[in-house]
């Protein structure tokens, strides 16, 4: 832009050494912008243009999983990239009620996405960012969560507990029920 007139350079300016200057600062400007507006589109294009859906994962055999109790199993998660590191695993709760009856409940608070802690004496998922409560079978019991703990769809082949993981649920997806406690 011709810096006097606020005008873009006209080839009498561009072949002076201050013309010139203008044109390749403009081309710079243009090839960060550009360099940076890459990453945000992948960003948000990438779902569009390359959707993954979410996969079973072997969680082990049912006698890892004794009958009325919880435990907080880690996995990968089958859509990691190649560069997550420790980012890439995913944890959850898992609780057996009885036989082949099972809950598997995300780690993640409802309120906030901060991760919730299993109390065993208490019988309580508590979340240590803004005090919300959830009951043993993931209900809402109080506190500032919208509603139960997310739950992840499962199910039993060959003795062994296979849960469907992948996106983290969210209050507009999230995840295979609705937990129906006492107090959701």
């Amino acid at each position: 832009m011709n810096s006097q007139s606020g005008e873009p350079p006209t080839m009498e300016t561009a072949t002076t050494r201050r013309g010139f200057m203008e044109w390749f600062s403009w081309a710079l400007l243009g090839l960060g912008s550009v360099a940076m507006a890459i990453p945000i589109l992948g960003f948000f294009l990438g779902p569009i243009l390359k959707p993954r859906a979410d996969e079973w994962v072997d969680f082990g055999p049912l006698t890892d999983f004794p009958q009325n109790s919880t435990r907080l199993v880690d996995v990968l998660n089958p859509l990691r990239g190649a560069n997550d590191g420790m980012t890439g695993k995913v944890a959850a709760y898992v609780r057996r009620i009885e036989g082949e009856t099972f809950q598997i409940f995300s780690t993640h608070c409802t309120h906030l996405g901060c991760p919730v802690s299993w109390f065993k004496e208490s019988g309580l998922y508590m979340c240590p960012c803004h005090g919300g409560v959830y009951y043993e079978d993931g209900g809402h019991a109080s506190g500032p969560p919208p509603r139960g703990l997310y739950e992840f769809e499962h199910r039993v082949e060959e003795d062994r507990l296979m849960v469907k993981l992948g996106h983290l649920p969210t209050l507009q997806n999230p995840g295979s029920a609705h937990v129906s406690g006492k107090n959701s």
